[in-house]
């Protein structure tokens, strides 16, 4: 068994429902998580959201999740979707995820088709999973979309994935194992 290690606890508490909004979305954003640039196809063209809140869900059936914000203009083409793409980044394609960070229309300049399903499909990702909308859940100030993934491309080359913590993008750097 591991030594007990002493371990500081200067934690300030603080209820999430006092109005400290800020406070709150700093202690979510002490989860650092990967990033994703999720795709639908919609009447006026390709649309495009960078998330960070996609989790695996389930393997059978093969069901994955993220989650929108209500308060962006690109929900309900989200919500919408028979279908839509998530693409893992790898820690080469911050410029992936801050323009589709900010903006959700224009594809010019990076290298997409569409899949079988005319949803915009982006090259050079660690993975891609292909879904069909399962359900959207509304919750809170966000929907959750589980995603039935149909298809699912995997690139297995060891890559770094895009990676983000505090605000900021990076990548994780492994120990050398001992």
């Amino acid at each position: 068994m591991a030594p007990l290690v002493a371990m500081s606890d200067d934690l300030i508490p603080f209820s999430p429902d006092s109005g400290d909004a800020p406070a709150l979305r700093r202690a979510f954003g002490r989860f650092g998580t990967g990033v994703t640039v999720v795709t639908v196809k919609t009447a006026q063209g390709p649309l495009g959201m960078t998330a960070n809140s996609f989790a695996s869900v389930s393997l059978e059936p093969p069901l994955v999740l993220w989650s929108p914000a209500i308060s962006s203009k690109r929900h309900d083409s989200f919500t919408s979707a028979a279908s839509f793409c998530i693409h893992v980044l790898g820690a080469d394609q911050e410029y992936l995820a801050q323009r589709f960070a900010g903006q959700g229309h224009d594809f010019s300049g990076f290298d997409w088709t569409e899949d079988a399903a005319g949803v915009p499909t982006f090259s050079g990702c660690l993975a891609r999973f292909h879904c069909n909308t399962y359900a959207v859940h509304p919750a809170g100030d966000h929907s959750l979309i589980l995603g039935h993934v149909q298809q699912v491309a995997l690139r297995e080359d060891g890559a770094a994935g895009l990676m983000f913590d505090q605000g900021r993008y990076g990548q994780f750097t492994p120990r050398d194992a001992d």
